[in-house]
Protein backbone atom coordinates (compact mmCIF):
# COMPACT_ATOMS: atom_id res chain seq x y z
CA UNK A 1 0.00 0.00 0.00
CA UNK A 2 1.12 3.53 -0.77
CA UNK A 3 0.22 6.37 1.57
CA UNK A 4 0.84 9.99 0.62
CA UNK A 5 0.86 12.67 3.31
CA UNK A 6 0.75 16.39 2.56
CA UNK A 7 2.59 18.00 5.44
CA UNK A 8 3.47 21.35 6.91
CA UNK A 9 4.94 22.53 10.20
CA UNK A 10 5.13 20.70 13.51
CA UNK A 11 1.58 19.25 13.28
CA UNK A 12 2.46 17.60 9.97
CA UNK A 13 5.73 16.19 11.28
CA UNK A 14 4.12 14.87 14.48
CA UNK A 15 1.26 13.30 12.53
CA UNK A 16 3.64 11.59 10.11
CA UNK A 17 5.79 10.28 12.98
CA UNK A 18 2.60 8.95 14.56
CA UNK A 19 1.60 7.32 11.27
CA UNK A 20 4.95 5.51 11.06
CA UNK A 21 4.63 4.37 14.68
CA UNK A 22 1.15 3.03 13.97
CA UNK A 23 2.33 1.18 10.87
CA UNK A 24 5.22 -0.38 12.79
CA UNK A 25 2.89 -1.83 15.41
CA UNK A 26 0.14 -3.10 13.11
CA UNK A 27 1.04 -6.53 11.69
CA UNK A 28 -1.47 -6.11 8.89
CA UNK A 29 0.23 -2.98 7.58
CA UNK A 30 3.75 -4.19 6.94
CA UNK A 31 5.62 -2.98 3.87
CA UNK A 32 3.61 0.21 3.45
CA UNK A 33 5.36 2.96 1.50
CA UNK A 34 4.89 6.51 2.80
CA UNK A 35 5.60 9.63 0.76
CA UNK A 36 5.50 13.01 2.48
CA UNK A 37 4.99 16.10 0.31
CA UNK A 38 6.26 19.03 2.36
CA UNK A 39 5.45 22.70 2.37
CA UNK A 40 8.41 24.82 1.28
CA UNK A 41 6.65 28.16 1.64
CA UNK A 42 8.48 28.65 4.95
CA UNK A 43 11.90 28.45 3.22
CA UNK A 44 14.17 31.43 3.74
CA UNK A 45 17.70 32.61 2.91
CA UNK A 46 19.71 33.82 5.92
CA UNK A 47 23.44 34.47 6.30
CA UNK A 48 23.95 33.43 2.68
CA UNK A 49 22.46 30.00 3.36
CA UNK A 50 19.22 28.33 2.21
CA UNK A 51 17.02 27.14 5.07
CA UNK A 52 14.08 24.75 4.61
CA UNK A 53 12.42 24.52 8.05
CA UNK A 54 9.60 22.10 7.22
CA UNK A 55 11.83 19.71 5.30
CA UNK A 56 14.42 19.72 8.08
CA UNK A 57 11.77 19.20 10.75
CA UNK A 58 10.46 16.15 8.91
CA UNK A 59 13.94 14.69 8.50
CA UNK A 60 14.73 15.17 12.18
CA UNK A 61 11.36 13.79 13.29
CA UNK A 62 11.37 10.74 11.02
CA UNK A 63 15.09 9.93 10.98
CA UNK A 64 17.03 7.73 13.39
CA UNK A 65 20.41 9.49 13.28
CA UNK A 66 19.86 11.78 16.24
CA UNK A 67 22.62 14.20 17.18
CA UNK A 68 23.41 16.90 19.70
CA UNK A 69 21.15 19.85 19.04
CA UNK A 70 22.26 21.72 22.16
CA UNK A 71 25.47 23.17 20.72
CA UNK A 72 25.05 26.75 19.43
CA UNK A 73 28.69 27.81 19.04
CA UNK A 74 28.23 29.07 15.48
CA UNK A 75 24.96 30.83 16.23
CA UNK A 76 26.43 32.47 19.32
CA UNK A 77 29.42 33.67 17.32
CA UNK A 78 27.15 35.14 14.62
CA UNK A 79 25.26 36.99 17.35
CA UNK A 80 28.50 38.21 18.94
CA UNK A 81 29.57 39.59 15.57
CA UNK A 82 26.26 41.40 15.30
CA UNK A 83 25.12 39.54 12.18
CA UNK A 84 21.40 39.96 11.62
CA UNK A 85 18.82 38.61 11.97
CA UNK A 86 19.09 37.15 15.46
CA UNK A 87 15.46 36.02 15.77
CA UNK A 88 16.20 32.67 14.08
CA UNK A 89 18.16 30.51 16.56
CA UNK A 90 20.21 27.77 14.95
CA UNK A 91 22.18 24.88 16.42
CA UNK A 92 25.52 23.72 15.04
CA UNK A 93 23.88 20.54 13.77
CA UNK A 94 21.27 22.58 11.91
CA UNK A 95 23.90 24.93 10.55
CA UNK A 96 25.73 21.96 9.06
CA UNK A 97 22.61 20.98 7.13
CA UNK A 98 22.09 24.54 5.89
CA UNK A 99 25.70 24.77 4.67
CA UNK A 100 25.49 21.39 2.92
CA UNK A 101 22.16 22.20 1.29
CA UNK A 102 23.41 25.54 0.01
CA UNK A 103 26.55 23.94 -1.40
CA UNK A 104 24.63 21.20 -3.20
CA UNK A 105 22.06 23.62 -4.58
CA UNK A 106 24.93 25.82 -5.74
CA UNK A 107 26.42 23.00 -7.80
CA UNK A 108 23.08 22.44 -9.56
CA UNK A 109 21.34 19.72 -7.56
CA UNK A 110 17.59 20.08 -7.21
CA UNK A 111 15.96 20.57 -3.81
CA UNK A 112 14.41 17.10 -4.20
CA UNK A 113 17.83 15.54 -4.72
CA UNK A 114 19.33 17.44 -1.81
CA UNK A 115 16.46 16.46 0.49
CA UNK A 116 16.82 12.78 -0.44
CA UNK A 117 20.54 12.91 0.36
CA UNK A 118 19.99 14.57 3.75
CA UNK A 119 17.16 12.15 4.60
CA UNK A 120 19.35 9.14 3.84
CA UNK A 121 22.20 10.54 5.93
CA UNK A 122 19.85 11.20 8.84
CA UNK A 123 18.44 7.67 8.85
CA UNK A 124 14.98 8.22 7.41
CA UNK A 125 13.65 4.69 6.60
CA UNK A 126 13.91 3.47 3.02
CA UNK A 127 10.12 3.03 2.97
CA UNK A 128 9.68 6.80 3.50
CA UNK A 129 10.23 9.53 0.90
CA UNK A 130 10.28 13.21 1.81
CA UNK A 131 9.60 15.45 -1.18
CA UNK A 132 9.49 19.24 -1.40
CA UNK A 133 6.22 20.44 -2.92
CA UNK A 134 8.29 22.03 -5.71
CA UNK A 135 11.94 22.48 -6.62
CA UNK A 136 11.16 26.11 -7.50
CA UNK A 137 11.94 28.45 -4.56
CA UNK A 138 8.83 29.77 -2.83
CA UNK A 139 8.63 32.12 0.15
CA UNK A 140 5.64 33.30 2.16
CA UNK A 141 5.49 36.91 3.32
CA UNK A 142 3.06 38.53 5.73
CA UNK A 143 1.62 41.97 5.10
CA UNK A 144 1.05 43.77 8.41
CA UNK A 145 -1.05 46.84 9.03
CA UNK A 146 0.99 49.61 10.64
CA UNK A 147 -0.06 52.91 12.22
CA UNK A 148 0.47 54.75 8.93
CA UNK A 149 1.04 52.13 6.25
CA UNK A 150 1.59 48.44 5.64
CA UNK A 151 4.85 46.49 5.74
CA UNK A 152 5.80 43.00 4.63
CA UNK A 153 7.90 40.53 6.63
CA UNK A 154 8.85 36.92 6.03
CA UNK A 155 6.50 34.43 7.66
CA UNK A 156 9.41 33.14 9.78
CA UNK A 157 10.00 36.56 11.28
CA UNK A 158 6.26 36.97 11.85
CA UNK A 159 6.16 33.73 13.84
CA UNK A 160 9.49 33.89 15.66
CA UNK A 161 10.03 37.56 16.42
CA UNK A 162 6.59 39.15 16.15
CA UNK A 163 4.76 36.08 17.54
CA UNK A 164 1.94 35.94 15.03
CA UNK A 165 0.10 39.28 15.24
CA UNK A 166 -2.97 40.03 13.13
CA UNK A 167 -2.25 40.31 9.42
CA UNK A 168 -3.78 42.00 6.42
CA UNK A 169 -2.90 39.23 3.99
CA UNK A 170 -0.27 36.70 2.94
CA UNK A 171 1.81 36.94 -0.23
CA UNK A 172 3.53 33.79 -1.55
CA UNK A 173 6.43 34.86 -3.72
CA UNK A 174 7.29 32.44 -6.51
CA UNK A 175 4.14 30.35 -6.18
CA UNK A 176 2.92 31.31 -9.64
CA UNK A 177 6.16 29.95 -11.14
CA UNK A 178 6.25 26.79 -9.03
CA UNK A 179 5.22 23.38 -10.27
CA UNK A 180 5.17 19.96 -8.60
CA UNK A 181 7.92 17.59 -9.62
CA UNK A 182 7.27 14.31 -11.38
CA UNK A 183 7.74 12.38 -8.12
CA UNK A 184 5.20 14.57 -6.36
CA UNK A 185 2.57 14.06 -9.04
CA UNK A 186 3.24 10.32 -9.12
CA UNK A 187 2.93 10.14 -5.32
CA UNK A 188 -0.55 11.65 -5.56
CA UNK A 189 -1.77 9.81 -8.63
CA UNK A 190 -0.50 6.36 -7.59
CA UNK A 191 -1.47 6.62 -3.91
CA UNK A 192 -3.87 4.21 -2.27
CA UNK A 193 -4.57 6.75 0.46
CA UNK A 194 -3.91 10.50 0.74
CA UNK A 195 -3.85 12.04 4.22
CA UNK A 196 -3.94 15.72 5.21
CA UNK A 197 -2.58 16.22 8.76
CA UNK A 198 -3.90 18.92 11.10
CA UNK A 199 -1.40 21.43 9.70
CA UNK A 200 -2.23 25.10 9.27
CA UNK A 201 -4.79 25.03 6.43
CA UNK A 202 -3.69 28.44 5.15
CA UNK A 203 0.07 28.67 5.74
CA UNK A 204 0.96 24.99 5.30
CA UNK A 205 -1.59 22.87 3.44
CA UNK A 206 -2.88 25.93 1.62
CA UNK A 207 0.58 26.74 0.27
CA UNK A 208 1.15 23.18 -0.98
CA UNK A 209 -2.28 23.07 -2.59
CA UNK A 210 -1.60 26.45 -4.16
CA UNK A 211 1.19 25.04 -6.32
CA UNK A 212 -0.23 25.01 -9.86
CA UNK A 213 -1.32 21.48 -10.69
CA UNK A 214 -1.54 20.15 -7.12
CA UNK A 215 -5.27 20.49 -6.63
CA UNK A 216 -5.87 19.02 -10.09
CA UNK A 217 -3.72 16.02 -9.19
CA UNK A 218 -5.61 15.49 -5.94
CA UNK A 219 -8.98 15.81 -7.65
CA UNK A 220 -7.84 13.26 -10.21
CA UNK A 221 -6.47 10.61 -7.86
CA UNK A 222 -8.52 7.48 -7.27
CA UNK A 223 -7.31 7.36 -3.67
CA UNK A 224 -9.58 8.61 -0.88
CA UNK A 225 -8.39 11.96 0.45
CA UNK A 226 -8.90 12.23 4.21
CA UNK A 227 -8.02 15.25 6.34
CA UNK A 228 -7.67 15.76 10.08
CA UNK A 229 -9.07 18.95 11.52
CA UNK A 230 -6.76 21.22 13.48
CA UNK A 231 -8.08 21.98 16.94
CA UNK A 232 -10.00 25.19 16.32
CA UNK A 233 -13.30 24.59 18.13
CA UNK A 234 -12.86 22.68 21.38
CA UNK A 235 -10.08 24.92 22.77
CA UNK A 236 -8.75 28.33 21.71
CA UNK A 237 -6.61 27.97 18.60
CA UNK A 238 -2.91 28.93 18.79
CA UNK A 239 -2.38 32.61 18.00
CA UNK A 240 -0.62 32.08 14.66
CA UNK A 241 -3.26 29.56 13.52
CA UNK A 242 -6.08 31.85 14.58
CA UNK A 243 -4.45 34.74 12.72
CA UNK A 244 -4.05 32.74 9.51
CA UNK A 245 -7.61 31.40 9.67
CA UNK A 246 -8.90 34.92 10.22
CA UNK A 247 -7.58 35.94 6.79
CA UNK A 248 -10.00 33.47 5.17
CA UNK A 249 -12.86 34.02 7.61
CA UNK A 250 -12.76 30.52 9.12
CA UNK A 251 -13.33 29.78 12.81
CA UNK A 252 -14.71 26.21 12.89
CA UNK A 253 -13.68 22.69 11.92
CA UNK A 254 -16.41 22.60 9.30
CA UNK A 255 -15.09 25.86 7.89
CA UNK A 256 -11.60 24.38 7.60
CA UNK A 257 -13.01 21.35 5.78
CA UNK A 258 -14.77 23.74 3.43
CA UNK A 259 -11.38 25.05 2.30
CA UNK A 260 -10.71 21.57 0.88
CA UNK A 261 -14.27 20.74 -0.19
CA UNK A 262 -13.25 20.01 -3.78
CA UNK A 263 -10.71 17.43 -2.59
CA UNK A 264 -12.01 15.71 0.52
CA UNK A 265 -13.57 12.30 0.77
CA UNK A 266 -13.27 12.11 4.56
CA UNK A 267 -12.70 14.40 7.53
CA UNK A 268 -11.59 13.43 11.06
CA UNK A 269 -12.82 15.76 13.81
CA UNK A 270 -12.77 16.19 17.55
CA UNK A 271 -15.69 14.42 19.29
CA UNK A 272 -17.08 17.84 20.20
CA UNK A 273 -17.27 18.66 16.48
CA UNK A 274 -18.99 15.48 15.31
CA UNK A 275 -21.68 17.51 13.59
CA UNK A 276 -19.25 19.89 11.96
CA UNK A 277 -19.81 18.85 8.35
CA UNK A 278 -22.29 21.17 6.64
CA UNK A 279 -25.46 19.57 5.36
CA UNK A 280 -24.99 18.26 1.85
CA UNK A 281 -21.20 18.11 2.02
CA UNK A 282 -19.62 15.33 -0.05
CA UNK A 283 -17.12 14.23 2.57
CA UNK A 284 -17.75 11.62 5.27
CA UNK A 285 -17.03 12.86 8.79
CA UNK A 286 -15.54 10.57 11.43
CA UNK A 287 -15.09 11.64 15.06
CA UNK A 288 -11.91 10.58 16.82
CA UNK A 289 -12.47 8.53 19.97
CA UNK A 290 -11.02 11.19 22.27
CA UNK A 291 -10.35 14.94 22.13
CA UNK A 292 -7.75 15.55 19.41
CA UNK A 293 -5.72 17.84 21.65
CA UNK A 294 -5.31 15.03 24.19
CA UNK A 295 -4.61 12.19 21.74
CA UNK A 296 -1.27 10.81 20.64
CA UNK A 297 -0.20 11.39 17.02
CA UNK A 298 -0.23 7.62 16.48
CA UNK A 299 -3.85 7.33 17.61
CA UNK A 300 -4.95 10.26 15.44
CA UNK A 301 -3.09 8.86 12.44
CA UNK A 302 -4.66 5.44 13.03
CA UNK A 303 -8.14 6.98 12.98
CA UNK A 304 -7.40 8.90 9.77
CA UNK A 305 -5.98 5.83 8.05
CA UNK A 306 -8.85 3.61 9.16
CA UNK A 307 -11.35 6.19 7.90
CA UNK A 308 -9.55 6.35 4.54
CA UNK A 309 -9.44 2.57 4.21
CA UNK A 310 -13.14 2.35 5.00
CA UNK A 311 -13.83 4.72 2.14
CA UNK A 312 -11.90 2.46 -0.27
CA UNK A 313 -14.08 -0.56 0.45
Amino acid sequence: MRITVISGGEPGARFTRGLLDHLEHDPDLGGVEVTVIANTGDDISLWGLRLCPDLDLLVETLGTAQGDGSSHVVGDELAALGLQPQWYPVSDREMGVHVARTAWLGRGDSLSQVTAHIAQARGVPDTVRILPMSDVPVETHVVLDGPEDQRAVHVQQWRRELEGPAVARFVVAGLDRAHPGAEVLDAVRSADVVLLPPSDPVLALGIVLGVPGMRDALRGTSAPVVGVSPVVDAVPAPQALAASLATVGVVTSGGVAGLFKDLLDGWVVDPADAGAAPAGSRWATAAHSAPLADSSPADVAATALAHALSLRS
